[in-house]
This record gives structure tokens, sequence and C-alpha cells, in this order.
């Protein structure tokens, strides 16, 4: 807290500080990190693993072998969460198993189960598009934005 905010503070309120500094749970940062790096690499691993599986037996190139790994990947992460699993992974890994594609998947899922006593339309169905939904068209509108800028620098800017 900076010392202008300090001298605001009556000294009731300057003791309820200090005391709360020395009773504030001490969080294990460097090994937060350690295991969101692990985590979110062992995912990326599998990612690749899955995307070099598509590549050989499937004769995809680098670049057409993406999108079904995203699936794949979306896919997993769902029925890890159905089964409970997922939750585990993110306790340990922290925001290494929420960045990767997983996490979106996760987030998707979780929101059908937790509104599945709604019924199917209502609860899964309408529950289910409020992380997904908000996602999809924030991409198509990133996605018009750039190819328009790409357009206007191609055909006026000569590239």
């Amino acid at each position: 807290m900076s010392s202008n905010q300090k001298k605001k503070l009556t000294p009731v309120q300057q003791e309820y500080q200090t005391l709360q500094k020395q009773h504030e749970i001490k969080r294990p940062v460097l090994k937060n990190c350690i295991r969101a790096f692990l985590v979110g690499g062992l995912i990326c691993l599998i990612g690749q693993l899955i995307q070099m599986f598509y590549i050989r037996y499937f004769d995809f190139t680098d670049q057409t072998a993406g999108n079904p790994t995203v699936g794949t990947l979306i896919f997993i992460s769902l029925l890890l969460t159905g089964f409970g699993i997922y939750d585990r992974i993110a306790q340990f890994g922290g925001a290494g198993s929420a960045v990767p594609v997983t996490g979106f998947g996760n987030a998707i899922i979780s929101a059908a189960i937790e509104h599945r006593s709604e019924g199917l339309v209502l609860g899964v169905g309408g529950n289910i598009f409020k992380l997904a939904g908000s996602v999809i068209v924030f991409g198509v509108f990133s996605a018009f934005v750039v190819a328009l800028i790409k357009t206007i620098l191609i055909k006026w800017g000569g590239l």
C-alpha cells in the first residue's frame, strides 16, 4: 500500500492491515508457475502427438492437421471433464490447464453439466453457449476485421 493511502487510514485500520499481513497465507508462486508450465507443456505435447498421428495415418498436411487436432483435444477435455478427471488436472496445473484449448472445452462442458437438471434445451443448450457464444462471436468479428484490414492494405497499399 502506498504511503499516501496509508496516511488516510485510521490507526485502527492501519493496525488491521498489519495484522492481516501477518496472517495472510503466502502463495507458492514459483511452484504454481512450474506446475502450470508442466501441465500446459504436457497438453501441448499430447496435441503435437495427435497432430503427428493425423499427418502420418490420414495423409493430412501440417496446415490441414490443425483443425482435427483441436477438435480431438476439445473432445478429450470434454470426456475428462464429464468423468471428473479434468478438475483434478486443473487443481494441480492451474493456468496450465486453462490456457490451452482444452480449458475452453472444459469451461463449455462444465456449464452444461451444471445446468443439466433444467433440461436439454434450456439447461444444457442454453448454458453451453454462455461462454462459447461470446468466444465464437468475438472470433468471427476479429477474423472479419483482420480480413478487412488485409483487403484494404492489399488493394490500396500495393502489398
